[in-house]
Formats: C-alpha cells, structure tokens, sequence
C-alpha cells in the first residue's frame, strides 16, 4: 500500500513515541492514585508528573492544572456563572464568546441562552476589539460581571487572536477571561501569564498525546471552578472520579516533548506551509487563503477555489492517499457551512469549496509535494467539471 499522506493535525495529531512509551509504562502499573499504599503513590507520582509537564508547557503552576477528559469537558467545566476569583465578587451574569470558537464555547457551558453573547470578528476573522470595548463598558455599568472567552487561534483558519489586549479590557471591568489554548499549546508560545488570561484549556491528542486527554489551567489558585462531575475528592475537588493515570501520562509526556521542539519544529513547519501556499496560488487562478496577512499558526492553511465544492475535493484526495478536511464543521458525516467564514463575511458559494490542510512535527517536503501533484490534477479535473456545470 503507499503510503498516506496526513494533512490533518489539527483534528488530531499522530501519538508522539514519548506518550505511547510513557503510557505503555503506566499501564504496567497497578494501583488507584487516591490510595495510600506504595501501589497507589506510585500511581499518584505520574500524575503529578504529568501536571508539571503540562503546567510547565503553559507558564503555570503545577497545582493549578486540573485535569479532564478532553478540550470540550475543559471548556464545560471553564464556562461556568459561578467561577469566582475571590469571596464576595459575585456570579457571572454574562458571557461574552466570539463569533469564530469552537462549538463547545459558542454553547456557552453553563450559562442560560439568554446570557450568551457573541463578539463579531474582522473579516480578517480577529476579534472586533473595539465591539468588545463598548460592550464591556455597557455591561459594567449595568452593573454585569462577565466571563468573556477567546480562542488563542482558530482551529480552522489558523488566525492567532489578540488575546493579551482582549485581557487588558476584560480585567479592566472586573470580568474573567478564558482562552480556548487547544490548537496554539506545543504550536507556538503559550504562556498564561504573558497572554494575561485567567483560564487556558487544553487538549491532550492536539500535541501528540492520547484521545481522551486535556486540562483546565489556571493562572491563579484564588480562581475557584464550579465542578462538572462531583462526588469525589480527585483533581482537588474540581473532577470527581479516579484519574485515567495511562492517559494523562501519556499527555504529560506528549506536553513535555511539545514543548522541548517548539521553536524548531514551528519554524521547519512554517517553511513547509509557506511552500504550500505558493504552490497552491501559483496553481490556480483566483485562489483565496483565508486569513492570509494575518498572524496565523505555522502549520494551518485554509483555502478555496471559487467554484469548486469542498466534499468532492475531500473524498478525491481521500482516493489519491491523502487525509485533509472541509474548513467546515463534520456532523453525522454531513459537511455543514463554516461557522468561522460565515463570521467573517466570506461568500456562501466560496465557502463551500474551504478546505483546511494542516502540518505537524512528523510532514516532510516530500508530503507537500505529493498534495501538490495530486492538487495539481485534481483542480484541472475540477475545474473541467466547473465549465460543464458538474461541480458548481
């Protein structure tokens, strides 16, 4: 069989050897981290482990790492009206997300629909910082406390939000800022401090950990989640139930080898995605990269030629060996519109056609360069289908 070429790292990347070794280890082991015994500390030794791994890949404090089973459960237990900093500030009245999150952010986690807010974008697909500023304002001297969330870059596009500035106007009206973390931590820089937000969530297998793996960060121990699951002492009373020691293992040693090669891995991946979108410009005529100009992740690129339909390039570069993905939303196995471009003003016909590529520590040139040649034939089939009216 030849072989594939994986062009969707930011559905889930490939498990790093580190985590598949580290996880191997764990599962070796018997005991239950709660337990006293020397069976039950050794187990709670590589959970703790795995919470400096992850803490240090952020900026964090180890104790300040709350452990879940994954991004969407992260951002359920963030969300939450009765997250407070310190005694006597009061509930979240509000919640303030933006027009381009992840579905699990845009429900709005715990907070009423009639509470739930959307912050526009540019058509750049950057949050409207100057929307976001009189918004605040008005709710502050309603008298609301608001918990705003922002994603640091966006999962389809790739675009890299302001979220230090965003912080500095959320803070300045006594709000809670959370930030969605899941496609930029082992990507790019991702300390908690320097973005200045309050929550940071993260997804184990978006950095080569396993499935079924993720976190809630604090910046600070004085900030109190209200728990999902509750019944239990574990993860310090934030997560009721005994920790999955294999898979936290695995995504604490996954964080730590992320982290190890950010900076060279980001800057080969960057030159590789660059290569990418020459070629694809160069290939046909009237193609748009969403985001291009913009601060986007060095490994995500989302594009579309006018005319062509996203489902059908997806399932002919499935036959040609090549795993890629619509820029859209996957529900059922139905390709829906983009949420994403719809925020950002693209038109409906070109949305249609939005596919996402995107790169990791493992894609080598000769992987651009073989979605290049198939693109290459794929789009003139296309396009013959396009002036016969196929394919429109």
């Amino acid at each position: 069989m030849t072989q594939r070429i994986y062009l969707d790292w930011n559905a889930t990347a490939p498990l790093r050897p580190a985590a598949r070794a580290a996880m191997l280890a764990a599962l070796e082991r018997v005991g239950n981290p709660s337990s006293v015994h020397a069976e039950g500390r050794a187990a709670r030794h590589l959970v703790e482990r795995a919470r400096e791994q992850v803490a240090a890949l952020v900026g964090a404090e180890p104790g300040n790492v709350v452990f879940t089973s994954g991004g969407t459960e992260a951002n359920n237990l963030a969300l939450s009206p009765c997250i407070d900093g310190a005694a006597g500030r009061g509930r979240l009245s509000r919640i303030l997300v933006s027009a381009v999150e992840h579905p699990s952010v845009r429900a709005g986690g715990r907070f009423p629909p009639d509470a739930i807010e959307e912050i526009p974008v540019t058509s750049a697909g950057i949050v409207d910082l100057a929307w976001l500023d009189a918004r605040l304002g008005e709710l502050y001297r309603g008298g609301a406390r608001v918990l705003v969330s922002i994603m640091h870059a966006n999962n389809e596009t790739g675009v890299i939000q302001p979220i230090a500035a965003a912080a500095a106007r959320v803070h300045a009206v006594d709000g809670i800022l959370h930030v969605d973390a899941v496609q930029t931590a082992g990507r790019i820089a991702c300390d908690i401090k320097a973005l200045g937000a309050d929550l940071v969530t993260l997804s184990g297998h978006k950095l080569g950990g396993p499935m079924g793996s993720g976190a809630v960060v604090k910046a600070s121990e004085r900030l109190h989640l209200d728990p999902l699951i509750r019944g239990g002492g574990q993860e310090r009373g934030n997560r009721a139930g005994t920790e999955n020691v294999a898979a936290i293992a695995g995504f604490g040693a996954a964080a730590q080898a992320a982290g190890a090669a950010l900076e060279p891995d980001g800057a080969r991946i960057a030159a590789l995605r660059d290569r990418l979108e020459a070629g694809l410009l160069a290939m046909a005529a009237g193609t748009v990269i969403f985001g291009h100009g913009t601060e986007r992740l060095p490994n995500t690129t989302m594009f579309a030629v006018p005319g062509h339909k996203a489902e059908i390039a997806i399932m002919a570069l499935d036959l040609e060996g090549i795993a890629g993905s619509s820029g859209s939303a996957c529900s059922s196995g139905k390709v829906t519109a983009s949420h994403v471009l719809e925020a950002m003003r693209v038109s409906p016909r070109l949305a249609a056609g939005a596919l996402r590529l995107s790169l990791g520590w493992s894609t080598a040139e000769t992987d651009i360069e073989g979605f290049l040649t198939a693109w290459r034939k794929l789009v003139s089939r296309l396009s013959r289908g396009v002036k016969d009216g196929l394919a429109a």
